[in-house]
């Protein structure tokens, strides 16, 4: 036990400090003193400073991140209800935009007790029967939820029942809209409904949207082992709806999700991230985004999981291909999940390149 626990020590004090360090020789990457000439410089490659990142949006989305200026230097709704208004209910944009607003008042809240998100609840209270601002609502109450009560907790599940109720309101105001139901999806896995009154809620979204990712990763958390599913019906999930979908699809990457969801807290199997199961799921979503257009929505999400998964695999060309593109907006998973997005990327970042030009990569080699 106590060399495991010596282990897992040194590979965090590893990820600390690694990054900073590594440089080439021979092939391999090997440690050099941080101010070296040696060292590798991600700003060589024009990736933003650390301190530059946007750890709102996984990718560029100008007009939402406009209104949320506006919205929040004013505290006037009426700029988000009019992008909300504008923005289509199909496909993915709608959906994260819904997020976006909803986790900026959750965070406002959490920052200014009391007086933070103001915007939204005068959103609610002037303007009730506004769809966008009734699906705002119920997202950030479940965002709420989870950020400021324990799961399983009397305060956890009355905010997450709360939230039910207003996607119920918001599905009424927006007939068609998926969004909703996609909220519905986080709480009835935070509730615990049972897989029957689960699929009931997916029946709801697979109808008005079958081909939404978005709404395929909320599915897929269900699913998940740690939640009300397992390893094997997660995957199963996943690799159906991969199997199903057209050409062009980011579906094709819900295999990667489903291995990430899986990944143990400490790898002991040696080159886990080069075995079958794993190189078989980034295959395929390097595939999906290949095939995807150039403007969907989804695509940084799956660029930035595909950057996880290609820098654990030393996978490093592969990896920079991804960075290039969605350097500068780091809010998606996996960075999310820490307490810090910008430097659990730009960790990744710093070893992408390191290990890039210990095996003959440059600048000038890397095409945008």
């Amino acid at each position: 036990m106590e060399i495991l626990w010596f282990l897992i020590a040194l590979g965090l004090l590893f990820g600390v400090i690694g990054p900073f360090v590594l440089r080439r020789r021979s092939g391999a990457i090997q440690q050099v003193a941080p101010d070296s000439p040696d060292a590798a410089d991600p700003e060589a490659y024009g990736f933003a400073r650390q301190e530059a990142l946007d750890v709102r949006l996984p990718g560029a989305d100008q007009d939402l991140l406009d209104v949320l200026d506006v919205v929040q230097a004013t505290q006037d709704w009426r700029a988000a209800a009019q992008l909300l208004a504008g923005t289509p209910k199909e496909g993915e944009v709608r959906w994260q935009r819904v997020q976006a607003f909803a986790g900026a008042a959750s965070l406002e809240l959490q920052q200014q007790p009391g007086t933070g998100g103001a915007w939204l609840r005068a959103w609610r209270s002037e303007s009730p029967k506004d769809a966008g601002g009734a699906a705002v609502h119920a997202e950030f109450l479940v965002q709420q939820a989870w950020r400021s009560s324990s799961t399983g907790t009397d305060d956890f599940r009355i905010i997450l029942e709360e939230a039910l109720k207003v996607t119920e309101e918001a599905a009424l105001l927006a007939p068609g809209d998926p969004v909703p139901y996609i909220t519905q999806l986080a709480v009835a896995r935070g509730l615990g409904y049972g897989h029957e009154q689960f699929d009931q809620v997916w029946a709801k979204v697979i109808d008005r949207a079958p081909q939404h990712m978005g709404a395929h990763l909320a599915a897929l958390h269900y699913w998940c082992e740690k939640w009300h599913g397992s390893r094997t019906e997660a995957d199963h999930f996943a690799t159906t709806a991969a199997a199903r979908a057209p050409r062009g699809s980011l579906l094709a990457a819900l295999p990667l999700f489903a291995v990430f969801e899986h990944v143990p807290d400490v790898v002991l199997v040696q080159d886990f991230f080069r075995t079958a199961v794993v190189s078989k799921a980034m295959d395929g979503a390097l595939y999906a985004v290949h095939s995807a257009r150039p403007d969907d929505p989804m695509l940084a999400h799956v660029r930035h999981l595909l950057v996880w998964f290609l820098v654990r695999s030393e996978r490093w060309e592969e990896a920079m291909h991804q960075l290039v593109r969605v350097d500068g907006h780091v809010g998606a998973v996996p960075w999310t999940l820490s307490t810090d997005p910008a430097a659990e990327y730009t960790v990744f970042r710093n070893l992408a390149v390191a290990g890039y030009e210990a095996n003959g990569g440059s600048p000038a080699t890397l095409p945008h």
